[in-house]
């Protein structure tokens, strides 16, 4: 199986503030697989908290060389183990793998991914469009230019979190959900629930630290007034059992829990706990959304307005509109270079 790599600068509509820092452009890996005269395609991004570059990426990918030479047509999840030995455990370099695999073994079944798996696409979800933070005036004109999306995700973590989301309720009915990013303490989280539950917030997203300890995820969830969503406490199927009783419900992010094999696995377990199931993503191309979106039929919460984000996309993919997904209906993810694409081969 040959094995390109692609690199993109993805140029932001705004600068993008959450609870660690700021971003205007984003940094993008885009794994290509191809034989048979088909090509799979995956995306996975830099993230700087989790002290991932491309450089690095690139270097972990091409550690999976002997996994793909001797790759014929099996199912990826039969090969997710040995690729993760492969690559130490980078979870970051497995998820653009296993994506791309996932999309050339679905496009050799002539089927949509999702499909292949054997799910049924009947009424799914509708995305939430992110308003980054910002002057509370700005915030809200980010939520006026997107007037009719039914569901906003509002980042917080500042000083006026309150005063924030009162003002973005006073511009609109839809749906609010709020995500902290680790940025809030226990007592905070509870009266901050009290509050934002007669706002009419649906539900809270990862208030504590990823490191708090279990104790405090455990008094927050008996006591807060919203659902709690983790995220970046969960990463790995043992994660998911143990946030059981500790959050209502996850958020999985195919670049945290190494692919579409994983998440498909959390989301299953999630379910089986009675917990609810989101996937989210990162600001990337419509590659990595359009793999992501195959895990519709699984979710009670979808996050996937990456693409939205950007100034422009240089890639093809399935379509987000004001918060309707496009149901994939061509073989594999449905995401792709333009032919002839003029990006940075490596």
């Amino acid at each position: 199986m040959d094995l390109r790599l692609h690199r993109l600068q993805l140029k932001l509509a705004h600068p993008f503030t959450i609870s660690r820092g700021t971003m205007t452009q984003q940094h993008s890996l885009v794994v290509q697989l191809s034989a048979d005269g088909l090509s799979g395609w995956g995306e996975v991004t830099e993230n700087s908290y989790y002290h991932r570059t491309l450089d690095g990426l690139t270097e972990s990918i091409h550690r999976a060389r002997p996994i793909l030479d001797s790759y014929r047509s099996q199912p990826p999840n039969e090969v997710w183990p040995e690729l993760m030995e492969r690559l130490e455990g980078d979870t970051f370099a497995a998820s653009a793998l296993d994506m791309a695999a996932h999309d050339w073994w679905a496009k050799r079944q002539s089927l949509p991914t999702w499909k292949a798996w054997g799910l049924q696409w009947n009424t799914v979800v509708r995305s939430s469009y992110t308003i980054a933070i910002d002057t509370t005036e700005r915030m809200k004109e980010k939520l006026n230019e997107h007037p009719d999306w039914p569901i906003y995700k509002i980042k917080l973590g500042t000083k006026q979190d309150l005063e924030i989301v009162r003002a973005l309720r006073s511009c609109t009915q839809a749906t609010l959900r709020v995500d902290a990013n680790c940025g809030w303490s226990v007592t905070q989280t509870i009266e901050m629930s009290a509050a934002l539950a007669e706002l009419g917030v649906e539900f809270i997203e990862q208030p504590l630290p990823a490191n708090a300890s279990w104790h405090d995820h455990r008094q927050v969830f008996q006591s807060s007034r919203l659902p709690i969503i983790a995220d970046e406490s969960c990463q790995t199927i043992q994660d998911v059992e143990r946030c059981h009783e500790h959050f209502h419900g996850i958020n999985v992010k195919i670049c945290k829990c190494g692919g579409l094999t994983p998440a498909l696995q959390l989301l299953s377990k999630a379910r089986q706990l009675g917990m609810k199931t989101m996937v989210g993503c990162m600001i990337e191309s419509s590659i990595g959304i359009s793999g992501a979106a195959q895990l519709l039929p699984l979710l009670d919460f979808a996050d996937l307005d990456g693409a939205c984000l950007l100034a422009s996309d240089p890639t093809k993919g399935i379509q987000v509109a004001n918060g309707l997904i496009q149901r994939p209906s061509i073989p594999g993810n449905g995401g792709c270079l333009p032919e002839g694409g003029l990006l940075e081969s490596k």
